[in-house]
């Protein structure tokens, strides 16, 4: 049994204001690239899980780990006869704290490889709901297709006539770990109004914003250098994802995305760098 956890990429996030229960409310539009970690499972004896691939150093294979939890948690919502113990294999090509939902696209694909197999019944609307209380971000990466997310992130909106799937994408991280809970906390506090996605999708996309990219780059000074390699390359798009510090490109064509990731391979060996297209 095989499932995929989809890199998920923030085309534009749009901070709105602090929340008492220390969350914040923000708009943002997900999108997803088709390539990621890799999750492998047989039925087995016990639960077990097993962490391997670039990304695995440091990673806790314990039941804190979101990928069993998920399994617990949908094990004892549908019952131990409908969700057999599971011997987990983890493959982490994602870096970790990045802003491209590592965690969070492992634990959704956890969920779909668990209702593909044994709970069929179960709708992605159901699913997001009951996982999404494990994270804000996984019930978005539950269907891993464009949506906007408001609240905290978690209440999810189709958005009507915003054709992004296929487009060639450029990821690139700087491999330094940035932590969300501090570069929210850094956030400073000035509503720069709301994130609009109208009929003109690629003028507005452009003028829209991440307003984490401040915070994490003092953060991260890196994430400058990244996104002015990245503009240098000539993409319609290029901005930092979720709390970063990964940053992403959107081209119009495969073979610009490609030249582009040879050229920042050459030019910056030590950064990771993955090429895809829009889910």
């Amino acid at each position: 049994m095989r499932e995929t956890g989809w890199a998920k990429i923030n085309l534009a996030l749009h901070v709105r204001a602090r929340r008492p229960d220390g969350y914040h409310d923000i708009e943002t539009l997900f999108a997803f690239v088709d390539d990621g970690d890799a999750i492998e499972t047989v039925v087995a004896e016990t639960d077990s899980l097993v962490i391997e691939g670039e990304f695995a150093d440091g990673l806790s294979a314990g039941s804190d780990n979101l990928v069993l939890r998920i399994l617990t948690l949908l094990r004892g919502r549908h019952g131990a006869d409908r969700v057999p113990p599971l011997a987990v294999r983890l493959i982490k090509r994602l870096p970790v704290a990045a802003g491209i939902g590592g965690g969070s696209a492992d634990a959704a694909a956890m969920a779909r490889l668990i209702r593909e197999h044994f709970l069929p019944e179960v709708g992605d609307e159901a699913l997001a709901r009951l996982v999404g209380s494990l994270g804000a971000d996984i019930a978005a990466c539950v269907a891993s297709t464009t949506c906007l997310g408001t609240g905290a992130g978690e209440e999810l909106h189709p958005v009507a006539g915003l054709r992004v799937e296929g487009t060639p994408v450029l990821l690139v991280n700087p491999r330094q770990p940035v932590a969300t809970g501090p570069v929210f906390a850094a956030w400073d506090g000035i509503d720069r109004g709301p994130l609009y996605i109208g009929t003109d999708h690629r003028a507005q996309l452009i003028g829209a914003r991440n307003d984490l990219q401040r915070p994490a780059t003092a953060a991260c000074p890196a994430i400058a250098d990244l996104l002015l390699e990245l503009g240098a390359l000539r993409p319609w798009l290029a901005r930092m994802s979720g709390s970063g510090a990964t940053c992403f490109a959107l081209f119009d064509a495969a073979a610009e995305r490609d030249a582009a990731a040879a050229a920042l391979a050459a030019r910056h060996p030590g950064w990771w760098v993955m090429t895809g297209a829009l889910r």
